[in-house]
């Protein structure tokens, strides 16, 4: 269902000349194509951020309101053509968000006040970095932003919340004066023209930029797998049959088993995006004697030669193997990237140990809109404090780089392809 809104302009106010705000239900009803054009225009467009992405979540019923997830996506029409647009949601709570604000909804309830529902312009489960305010301009960006703070105000919700956000987004979002916030993530970066030098030749070349500790770890870990008699399978794509995604489901399943919780993806979402987008998946499978005991599913971005991990686990009642973890997650996602040419391993949230492995600290951003001008001036107190602690734990990350000194450094991006 698709709900009109009042024209807008730049700073909210009603002018039917230029804006027309829509409001839909279901992404099917917004154009996919003009959507993947807006993404396509993007310099940090990523697979998730693509409509049949999207589509998938709310058809296989992973992201919808019975789980908490109302779709809201916002459309910006000019002259006719779609101009902006952004996926977001009304949540009821913040799980599979990965950027936490429960004590913002503890302090409303304390207060007296509702935090939920809240607006939410985010990948479901996705902490991948990327654009989220899909816009043809900086101009159509910030009436897309005005947009979701009027969506906010007009129904009575406490406020609006833009993550990981790349850095137009986060230019915008800081004009139209919302909230910054700051996280850390870990990724891998290959070697580039800037280092002078050629991207690594193989996995034995990345371990001679580390220092000799943590080379030695992890030569160590693999020994390990090795000799328990696992080795791996790897499929791409097409080559991922349904007996290879029915295997990995009952991975995953079992990976939030044993944190007693619910998996947030149904296996319709899988079999979706193994018909819609199935260039964007390698899977890796652990065997040992011929028997499959665990899997990592990595996402890929051919186009931009980004690779990012996204799910692990291991076959109920499959036998302890040590360090199997690592080599599933990373060193064979990593050994992968680099025999493909593959310039960057996102290494998902959180996770100082990445570090050892080779995956260095960048920073992520969110923004935030608060409805109540009280809770702004708190809240926007509060990150002030916390994103001088996020300097200072990046400063003391910065003593613990594992590469050899001058092999890199700490947060260093790659130039823009």
């Amino acid at each position: 269902m698709e709900k009109k809104r009042p024209a807008v302009s730049k700073d909210g106010t009603c002018d039917p000349d230029k804006w027309v705000v829509s409001v839909h239900d279901d992404p099917s009803s917004i154009d996919a194509a003009a959507w993947d054009a807006l993404l396509d225009a993007s310099a940090s467009a990523n697979p998730f951020m693509r409509h049949a992405y999207f589509l998938a979540l709310q058809e296989s019923a992973s992201a919808v309101p019975e789980t908490g997830w109302v779709p809201q996506f916002l459309a910006i029409e000019r002259g006719g053509a779609l101009v902006a647009a952004c996926p977001l949601y009304l949540k009821s709570h913040s799980y599979g968000e990965y950027v936490f604000d429960w004590a913002w909804a503890d302090a409303y309830e304390r207060a007296g006040l509702h935090y939920y529902p809240k607006l939410l312009a985010a990948v479901p489960f996705t902490p991948v970095p990327g654009p989220r305010l899909l816009a043809r301009d900086d101009e159509a960006r910030t009436v897309l932003l005005r947009a979701m703070q009027a969506l906010a105000s007009d129904n009575g919700l406490s406020s609006a919340h833009v993550l990981f956000l790349d850095e137009t987004d986060r230019r915008s979002a800081e004009a139209a004066g919302w909230m910054l916030r700051s996280t850390v993530q870990f990724h891998w970066h290959n070697r580039h023209a800037a280092e002078g030098g050629d991207p690594y030749a193989d996995f034995a070349d990345f371990l001679a930029t580390l220092q000799r500790d943590k080379r030695k770890k992890i030569q160590q870990e693999r020994r390990y797998v090795r000799e328990a008699g696992v080795d791996f399978e790897v499929r791409r794509g097409k080559e991922i049959a349904p007996a290879d995604w029915n295997f990995f489901y009952r991975c995953y399943t079992t990976t939030y088993r044993e944190h007693r919780s619910t998996p947030y993806l149904t296996r319709d979402f899988f079999a979706r995006m193994a018909a819609t987008m199935p260039e964007h998946w390698l899977l890796f499978t652990a065997r040992q004697a011929g028997e499959p005991i665990a899997a990592s599913l990595i996402a890929l971005d051919p186009e931009q030669g980004h690779a990012y991990g996204r799910y692990w686990g291991h076959a109920p009642g499959s036998p302890s193997v040590n360090c199997l973890h690592f080599e599933a997650c990373y060193y064979q996602p990593l050994q992968w990237c680099i025999e493909h040419g593959y310039r960057r391993f996102e290494g998902g949230a959180q996770g100082e140990h990445k570090m050892a492995r080779g995956l260095m600290p960048l920073r992520t951003h969110s923004a935030h809109w608060l409805s109540d001008a009280r809770f702004t001036d708190a809240v926007s107190r509060h990150l002030a404090r916390e994103g001088a602690g996020i300097e200072a734990y990046v400063s003391e990350l910065d003593e613990r780089n594992p590469f050899k000194q001058g092999a890199r450094a700490v947060g260093e991006e790659p130039p823009s392809a």
